[in-house]
């Protein structure tokens, strides 16, 4: 990939990209884009952040897909042996918090970086891995907090300022996002070739408790720590094709918002994944990840960052 190919959740007004990095938006009354709320889900956003589109493309390209499918069997296939004996081994993430601010704009409390903690180890806890906090740091830079997006030569300065760990260990960053952006984050295949832009970067008020509407239960972090492991969206690819290359996750044609009951959009078996992590409903629905994205995600971390 090249070095503007990450992968993520981030809400915005536009099209969406076949960029592997996606971040979520809120759609005004009458924009237009490309993953529309599905006919007769109706919603009123009560925040700017909405998960209701991509910041970039639809999502990752059949193709781009496909290769990186390629190479993540690649590599696992390198490691099988080794992969059986550790097939049961429960995996302990280190996490590295850095929170952005300007001035005492953005200055989290601890109490809301321990929620946040909680909210991935509880979404988590059935995939075998778990999240302990290494540490926290504040940065008081206005450059950095205010308005900072995906791809600019502030994202990256402040990942190369900031990041700490190795593979493993999964960095998050806090700021006022710009673009109406939820957060976004980097695909594991990414590593090797850009190992400091590695991590989630999330709008400090999508955290537990915080002030974005719809999205402060914590689960913006959820999806994109799961980007961060390996997994695509649930609607990745539509209908048809391979998907999100996990074969229980229902086939969806367009990506959620809000909580609808009923929505299915494709003909193959199941409705809709609403409920998943890997959606773009509101944090109060989401709440499960399937087994074969646990699967998919001991896969990816056994290929990149075992």
């Amino acid at each position: 990939m090249s070095s503007s190919e990450r992968f993520g959740k981030a809400i915005k007004l536009g099209a969406v990209s076949a960029l592997s990095l996606v971040a979520l938006v809120v759609p005004a009354a009458g924009a237009g884009g490309a993953v529309a709320a599905p006919s007769g889900d109706c919603f009123t956003p009560t925040h700017a952040a909405d998960r209701g589109k991509d910041g970039h493309a639809d999502s990752v390209s059949p193709a781009e897909a496909a290769r990186i499918e390629a190479d993540m069997q690649s590599k696992l296939a390198g490691k099988r042996t080794a992969l059986s004996a550790e097939a049961a081994a429960a995996v302990s993430i280190p996490v590295y918090f850095h929170v952005i601010t300007s001035g005492s704009t953005g200055n989290l409390p601890s109490s809301a970086i321990t929620k946040q903690i909680s909210v991935l180890n509880s979404a988590y806890a059935s995939s075998g891995f778990s999240f302990s906090l290494v540490s926290t740091d504040y940065t008081n830079n206005s450059t950095w907090y205010n308005g900072i997006t995906d791809g600019t030569s502030a994202e990256r300065n402040m990942k190369n300022a900031l990041r700490k760990g190795g593979k493993n260990a999964l960095n998050i960053y806090t700021a006022k996002l710009g673009d109406d952006l939820l957060g976004w984050a980097t695909f594991p295949s990414n590593y090797s070739s850009q190992p400091k832009l590695d991590g989630v970067v999330l709008l400090d008020e999508s955290l537990p408790g915080r002030s974005a509407a719809n999205y402060n239960e914590g689960d913006t972090a959820t999806h994109e720590v799961g980007h961060w492991m390996g997994l695509y969206h649930t609607f990745q690819g539509g209908c048809s094709g391979s998907g999100d290359y996990v074969a229980d996750t229902p086939a969806e044609a367009t990506a959620t918002s809000g909580c609808p009951t009923t929505k299915d959009t494709c003909t193959s078996t199941g409705k809709d994944p609403v409920h998943n992590f890997m959606d773009y409903s509101y944090d109060s629905c989401m709440y499960e990840f399937t087994a074969g994205q646990a699967t998919r995600m001991n896969n990816a971390w056994s290929a990149y960052r075992a």
